[in-house]
């Protein structure tokens, strides 16, 4: 679903892209070292988490370092994406943190900057080839695993189940094996529905008010929604239905939209697994830690963000109004 609200926050990201050059020393004469961030374009929730976030590590970097500049560089599909790479090149980066559209079409590119001795970081979606120094991913069987551990220990492990699946993805089937795998050793639990949404709220709607209509008051009693947008979307068909027997609808990914649900005591919303998009900002912090030399940097290797659960006792702490996601 896009968001007119993300246009000034990839406006500023532009801006950021365009305007900030690399200097070879700042003012005392010291070397300046420069980290490029290309991520898409805030095209839906989550994507306008990682602008937010992309923008907060340009931001804190930069105040914490002064010999450090980030670059930031957003775009609206694989071939724009690739373009800003070759941009942030000529510009002289030291660093890459790459988030991208899609990897293939990017992978070329990122092996360029590689080659050229670019410490490169990639978040999220790995390439078609391993050329990258880092990679820092978010853990979707774990994300998959712990939103089944919750939908059972809400039904008190018995229960009717329907799920929403995302886009049919990598990233989706590591998710929906691991729930399903949960599902099937609890045999008191059945799943009755499964269906795609697209990560869409809009065919949230829609396949909620299928579900609902299939499987009358009392037959259902937990669904899935994989995503916050796409729950945003399946709480508003449950609202128009007048029902009230489901007992958790569980999305994911740490919306604060649904964190401020989850604040306010919604009686089905009562909790989320995060799949942050701060992962972009650990990713920045970890580029910036291995142009420095911290000790406690990670050179090389995977970084795994685990999929944790909010809900009552820790939303306060994970709720972000400022952010597009």
């Amino acid at each position: 679903m896009k968001i007119r609200a993300f246009s000034s926050i990839l406006c500023a990201a532009s801006v950021l892209a365009v305007s900030c050059s690399k200097n070879g020393s700042d003012a005392s004469g010291a070397a300046v070292r420069t980290i490029g961030i290309s991520i898409p374009a805030a095209d839906h929730g989550w994507t306008g988490g990682v602008v937010f976030w992309a923008s907060k590590a340009k931001k804190d970097l930069e105040s914490e370092n002064p010999g450090l500049r980030v670059l930031v560089s957003a775009a609206k599909d694989s071939a724009d994406q690739a373009s800003g790479i070759e941009n942030l090149l000529v510009r002289g980066i030291d660093a890459l943190v790459v988030l991208p559209n899609e990897p293939a079409p990017l992978t070329p590119i990122c092996k360029q900057a590689a080659s050229r001795g670019v410490k490169l970081v990639v978040v999220d979606r790995g390439l078609s080839e391993p050329v990258e120094s880092l990679e820092v991913v978010g853990d979707n069987p774990g994300f998959g695993r712990v939103s089944a551990e919750q939908i059972v220990k809400a039904i008190g492990g018995k229960g009717r189940v329907a799920l929403m699946q995302g886009v049919l993805c990598q990233v989706n089937t590591d998710r929906v094996e691991a729930f399903k795998k949960v599902l099937a050793a609890n045999p008191g639990v059945e799943l009755v529905e499964d269906g795609v949404s697209d990560w869409s709220t809009e065919k949230g709607l829609r396949l909620m008010e299928n579900y609902l209509q299939k499987h009358p008051a009392g037959t259902l009693d937990a669904v899935w929604a994989g995503d916050d947008d796409v729950l945003l979307g399946a709480r508003k068909a449950y609202a128009e239905s007048g029902r009230s027997d489901l007992k958790i609808l569980l999305g994911g990914g740490g919306s604060k939209a649904v964190v401020k649900m989850i604040l306010d005591g919604d009686p089905l919303v009562s909790q989320t697994v995060t799949y942050p998009p701060k992962m972009i900002y650990i990713a920045a912090r970890e580029a910036a830690k291995i142009l420095l030399g911290a000790s406690d940097a990670t050179p090389s290797g995977r970084i795994v963000v685990p999929a944790e659960v909010i809900d009552r006792s820790n939303a306060a702490e994970n709720y972000f109004p400022d952010s597009a996601y």
